[in-house]
């Protein structure tokens, strides 16, 4: 079923076009959508894990241009991401629903040098209590997979999670035209819609040229996508952006008074 209640053979021309996995996904978690994700773990149907680092973390930390403090990635699948940021200056806690996940993100970490610098947590992010707030939150491949109208709560929770002047990372996906999901359509509209009533500024917004290419061009659910936003909670001001000088950079900022998305 899709989010509007309907089966597969009743889908709109605007459906997304699916590689063969895909629609196994998406009839596990429309069916369940708790349990449905470690069915796709168990069963090895997770296109989206890139068995890496997300390329533009890599760069982000090459250029010293990712916040330090406390991180939380949030839906962390194999952890990749979390053991790359993971360093003496940056504690990591990485936070995924399916058990099977955690399980084979703790696996792979055995081995790493940094292994005092992160954790893995098997958690709900719309109901976790952590002790500590972060400084940082990434976010990829998260926001496309819960629900639309999900997205709100999404909102509150990076607002509750972050310090004052934390700073949330996001790459946009899938940022085409369709129906249905996951993964759901995104665009820079809709992060607006969920964060400027919580008081975030967006201090950056690229096209990513570091995107997977499979993601960049026909993606892993032959869509688009790859576009890099970092917004800022709180009132410090614009700030600047982390812009790799090679990146073709739209530079936008949420004006928050009137509630538009100016370019600055």
């Amino acid at each position: 079923m899709d989010q509007n209640g309907e089966g597969g053979g009743n889908r709109s021309e605007n459906t997304i076009s699916l590689n063969p996995k895909v629609d196994k996904i998406q009839s596990l978690v429309n069916a369940d959508s708790i349990g449905g994700w470690d069915k796709c773990w168990e069963q090895g149907l997770t296109p989206w894990d890139l068995g890496g680092p997300t390329p533009v973390i890599l760069h982000l930390l090459q250029t010293g241009s990712l916040p330090k403090g406390r991180v939380l990635v949030p839906g962390c699948g194999s952890g990749h991401d979390v053991i790359a940021i993971a360093s003496p200056e940056r504690y990591v806690v990485g936070l995924e629903l399916s058990k099977t996940a955690i399980n084979i993100a703790r696996e792979l970490s055995l081995s790493s040098p940094n292994a005092s610098c992160f954790e893995f947590i098997e958690e709900n992010f719309f109901t976790w209590r952590p002790t500590e707030l972060f400084d940082l939150i990434f976010d990829y491949t998260f926001f496309c997979a819960i629900e639309p109208s999900m997205r709100s709560s999404w909102g509150s929770r990076v607002q509750e999670l972050l310090k004052p002047d934390g700073e949330l990372i996001t790459l946009m996906f899938p940022v085409s035209d369709h129906s249905g999901g996951p993964p759901y359509k995104v665009s820079v509209t809709d992060y607006e819609e969920v964060l400027h009533p919580m008081g975030f500024k967006a201090i950056s917004i690229i096209d990513n040229e570091l995107a997977i290419g499979q993601r960049r061009d026909t993606s892993i659910f032959q869509l688009p996508g790859g576009i890099f936003l970092s917004v800022r909670k709180g009132g410090r001001g614009w700030g600047e952006p982390p812009c790799p000088p090679h990146l073709s950079v739209t530079r936008l900022c949420f004006k928050k008074q009137q509630g538009l998305l100016d370019q600055c």
